[in-house]
């Protein structure tokens, strides 16, 4: 089973390297078919010149700047059977390639795999925050998906699909900006197979917008886009701050949670 890679990237010269480098190291230690599209999204800086000084690391030139449309450019670039979408400041977490083949072999109803962000630069106690978001997140996707059956959750950066189930609900929606895409998705995606959300599959993951919208913030605006785009087939939020025209920060290194 073929494992497609799609990372979109603007302006991630310096976050880029340490998400290949992930990559890289644990396909290969798997010895997983895989391929690696980065997408360049109309990016000012050397995101295109990093991609390029990687071998076998296949390069598209996205001019619409957005996510969904690099999404979506990715996604028409490349071959797998399997559709994994991370973001360029994410790193796998150990296991993460394994986990994700063996779901999808032993489960061929699945057609969305997807959990929660590690965020490998915030303190022990913000981390703490974090993971309650998530415990409520996932009682109220438990409830969406069981109870009132009307979709389910994807964590954006941090999930993967089954090339013929999204090709079956005609790709990504380009229409949305930002907020709401990994949701619109899971949503669409219901009707046609298993989407899956498991604590399992950790991503490590930068808290870049966290640190600079705040915790409660972003707490509420995702919670708001979920309700919005699960039940009214649009994102609450239109607008978003773009973090990666903020002055760049260092990226720092990521470590293991024990969560």
């Amino acid at each position: 089973m073929r494992l497609s890679f799609v990372i979109p990237a603007y302006n991630e010269e310096a976050y880029l390297p340490a998400c290949l480098d992930s990559i890289l190291a644990q396909t290969q230690a798997v010895g997983v078919e895989a391929e690696i599209v980065v997408v360049n999204n109309a990016s000012t800086d050397r995101t295109r010149e990093v991609a390029l000084g990687y071998p076998g690391v296949h390069l598209v030139d996205e001019p619409n700047k957005g996510l969904t449309f690099a999404r979506q450019a990715g996604f028409a670039a490349s071959h797998g059977e399997l559709i994994a979408n991370v973001d360029s400041d994410s790193r796998l977490t150990p296991g993460w390639v394994a986990q994700v083949l063996a779901a999808f072999e032993s489960q061929p109803n699945l057609v969305a795999l997807s959990g929660p962000l590690v965020f490998y630069d915030l303190t022990p106690k913000q981390r703490s925050s974090v993971k309650i978001f998530y415990g409520i997140a996932f009682l109220v996707y438990a409830i969406n998906r069981y109870v009132l059956r009307a979709g389910s959750m994807i964590q954006g950066g941090n999930f993967v699909l089954r090339r013929e189930a999204l090709e079956k609900i005609g790709g990504f929606n380009t229409a949305i900006a930002f907020y709401g895409e990994d949701t619109d998705i899971a949503r669409r995606l219901n009707p046609v197979g298993d989407v899956r959300f498991t604590s399992k599959l950790k991503m490590f993951s930068s808290a870049r917008r966290l640190k600079h919208e705040g915790t409660f913030t972003m707490a509420v605006r995702y919670a708001l886009n979920y309700f919005w785009t699960t039940f009214r087939k649009k994102p609450f939020t239109q607008d978003y701050i773009d973090i990666r025209e903020q002055p760049p920060e260092k990226p720092a290194t990521a470590t293991q949670s024990k969560d």
